[in-house]
């Protein structure tokens, strides 16, 4: 079966993004609005789940890679074509918007600035957070879905579960981001631009960090 083109993967990943911001950042709103009833745990769990569903529902259309940080990194490894690269990226930043600005518009007050990312440490560990939070995020995302000993019906699960875990510990901190679309959606939403570089910088460098330090240990197939 040939892959969907270059629009029809893209508008998958716009989708997908719009789903992560609308639920995860919802949750967040949820959570303000409701005298804590997620809690932190509970805001981990969606972001988690969300990423799982969709990973199961466009994985196998573009990829579902839902991430700038995730396409530049896999770009960089030469796993992903650069000129599809461009339009992940503008696709993913698109949906994310709109998730965020269909939050706005249920919300005017937007409680909890709609889930901006915002650290609540300094910048410089903020960025440090961030980064780590990405690099483990990458390092399973390119084990699982660039090594074909790796058990792939169980990708979104350990992706899912890996973007849960970080948001569980570092999600008080800085917010957890580990996706730069993410916070775009939220800040332009809101207009809550504090520290918004933290969460460009980090998930690229983390995600690049990540997806290297795969290649460097991984070991050749046996033939």
């Amino acid at each position: 079966m040939e892959r969907p083109d270059l629009l029809r993967r893209a508008c998958a990943e716009g989708l997908a993004a719009f789903a992560l911001v609308f639920a995860g950042c919802g949750a967040i709103v949820t959570d303000a609005t409701r005298d804590g009833a997620l809690g932190t745990t509970g805001v981990a769990v969606v972001f988690g789940l969300v990423v799982m569903a969709m990973i199961y529902a466009t994985g196998h259309l573009s990829g579902a890679h839902i991430n700038p940080a995730v396409t530049i990194a896999f770009t960089l490894t030469r796993h992903f074509p650069v000129g599809d690269a461009l339009a992940y990226v503008v696709a993913q930043l698109t949906g994310a918007a709109a998730g965020a600005l269909l939050l706005l518009a249920a919300w005017s007050d937007a409680p909890a600035a709609l889930g901006a990312t915002v650290p609540s440490i300094g910048v410089g560990t903020a960025l440090m957070y961030e980064t780590v939070l990405t690099a483990l995020l990458m390092f399973v995302i390119v084990a699982v879905a660039t090594d074909t000993r790796a058990v792939g019906a169980g990708a979104a699960i350990a992706i899912g579960g890996t973007v849960a875990l970080d948001a569980l510990f570092g999600g008080p901190l800085t917010g957890a981001s580990m996706n730069p679309a993410r916070s775009f959606g939220p800040a332009l939403a809101a207009g809550e631009w504090r520290d918004f570089w933290v969460f460009v910088l980090g998930p690229i460098a983390g995600a690049a960090l990540g997806a290297g330090a795969y290649q460097l240990i991984r070991t050749p197939q046996a033939i």
